[in-house]
């Protein structure tokens, strides 16, 4: 069982959802990233998603598109990431970790290089944003003979035929993008999300998580109320960009705020 799988049956055992915090590696630069990860999970994190830098992204909007400049300026590469994974798993065997990123860095590597490499880290899931379930067969089968749980998008546009794909291929959890656009988008409908998960849940399986559009303790208390997961990302960045003094102790204070609300959405 891997590390998800277990991190999702212990809180649903518990009645509550998973806290799922985005930050991009080497991210204002690459010394900090272990120490941010750590208080991620000192403010509540389940499970942590790892921005891998990449030039040309298509679904992240300009705060998430600027921090991966600001890596790619220190020269950040998908085996310093891997590395910065295995620098966490020093003082912390528990908490999971998926990459989140785009197809060609991984490509460059080689997926069973990529595979082997990041399992040896503790990688626990791969999120390719461009990687449609259509593709991925081969890719997948990599992943999983190395124990990583290879995670997929699902929209609003999902049609059934990829949902169908998504639930044979997909481990650990699928990621659902609550509204159409980019990553930091204000606009959020909460019923359109609630009803869009229960369509969901007719054909897949795995625990869902919402991205896209939470940005704070209230966002994140409605939406935990109908979801599985709670993804964050834009907004984290942003504390990020406001400059490194006291940045791993507000990232913990934000993610606290948000564990909180988190835990009074079902009570």
């Amino acid at each position: 069982m891997s590390r998800i799988q277990k991190t999702f049956e212990r809180l649903q055992a518990a009645g509550r959802q998973a806290l799922i915090p985005f930050i991009t590696a080497g991210d204002p630069h690459p010394g900090i990233t272990v120490e941010l990860m750590h208080a991620l999970v000192k403010g509540g994190a389940d499970v942590i998603e790892l921005g891998v830098p990449f030039s040309d992204p298509a679904a992240d909007g300009p705060v998430i598109q600027r921090a991966a400049e600001r890596a790619l300026a220190h020269k950040v590469s998908l085996r310093q990431v891997i590395g910065m994974v295995a620098e966490f798993r020093k003082t912390n065997a528990d908490t999971p970790v998926v990459l989140m990123g785009y197809a060609n860095p991984v490509e460059a590597m080689g997926y069973p290089e990529f595979s082997a490499v990041a399992a040896q880290a503790g990688v626990d899931g791969v999120l390719t944003v461009d990687l449609p379930p259509e593709e991925a067969e081969e890719r997948v089968a990599i992943l999983k003979q190395h124990g990583i749980d290879p995670i997929f998008l699902l929209a609003p546009t999902t049609p059934p035929s990829r949902l169908a794909a998504v639930e044979r291929l997909a481990g650990g959890y699928v990621y659902y993008v609550s509204l159409k656009g980019v990553t930091g988008a204000a606009t959020l409908d909460v019923g359109s999300v609630a009803s869009r998960l229960a369509e969901l849940r007719q054909h897949v399986s795995l625990p869902i998580g919402v991205g896209f559009g939470i940005r704070d303790a209230e966002s994140a208390r409605a939406i935990a109320a109908v979801a599985d997961a709670i993804i964050i990302g834009s907004r984290l960045v942003q504390e990020v960009e406001q400059g490194e003094a006291g940045l791993a102790n507000r990232l913990t204070d934000f993610l606290s705020g948000v564990r909180a609300a988190m835990d009074t959405a079902r009570a």
